[in-house]
């Protein structure tokens, strides 16, 4: 099974490679397109008390730009506005609270591009992220003034590096993709907080148009 799997996908490859020869290779070319999708965004590695969180939908879109170094492999630096987040309970100044925030970021993906036949594109690389916007919703009656202002005051950090995996499926103009990223650093400046430390993560759907 494992060599008639292998078999086929060398097939497949050559199969591209000869189209690829004889007409104009679009992973020769340069590209510059719009995306929009959706997050699911979630957070990993995190300390509070008993701060336990759930996903959240968020909107995710921009423009994205395809860079050729030969056929097989390019650059693909993106600008993207990306909503994160996540929905939470835990516990602050001894008091229970339920928490649903919103970050809303640009992110800069610069993506190594593997092209291993026409259609499909894999991608990889590191992420860095500034942060615009969080907005914090308190939605259990056991919120109270102290809680959200300690929340308010938190020492934010701005700029946060991840790192991003992916691939994108190109059929003429359009483009499907599909990514997973994690933040490498935490969500404080100082980590001196007594709000819950966490990384971002999330995976993301996309549907893009090259305009040319």
């Amino acid at each position: 099974m494992k060599n008639t799997i292998l078999l086929i996908l060398a097939v497949v490859f050559m199969a591209n490679y000869a189209i690829a020869q004889g007409s104009d290779d679009e992973r020769r070319q340069f590209h510059i397109g719009l995306k929009a999708g959706a997050n699911l965004a979630n957070v990993y590695d995190t300390k509070g008390e008993e701060f336990n969180a759930d996903a959240k939908l968020g909107f995710a879109g921009g423009v994205f730009f395809s860079i050729p170094i030969g056929s097989v492999l390019g650059i693909q630096p993106e600008l993207l506005y990306s909503q994160k987040g996540f929905k939470a309970t835990g516990r602050l100044l001894g008091n229970t609270y339920g928490l649903t925030r919103t970050s809303n970021f640009i992110d800069v993906p610069l993506l190594i591009a593997i092209k291993p036949i026409r259609y499909v594109t894999v991608l990889v690389g590191p992420q860095f992220s500034y942060l615009l916007q969080q907005k914090d919703v308190f939605n259990t009656e056991n919120s109270n003034i102290e809680q959200i202002q300690e929340f308010e005051n938190d020492n934010i950090r701005k700029n946060i590096l991840g790192v991003i995996a992916g691939l994108d499926v190109n059929v003429n103009h359009l483009v499907i993709g599909a990514r997973a990223g994690w933040d490498l650093s935490t969500n404080h400046g100082d980590g001196t907080s007594s709000t819950p430390r966490y990384k971002n993560a999330w995976i993301q759907a996309t549907l893009g148009y090259r305009i040319f």
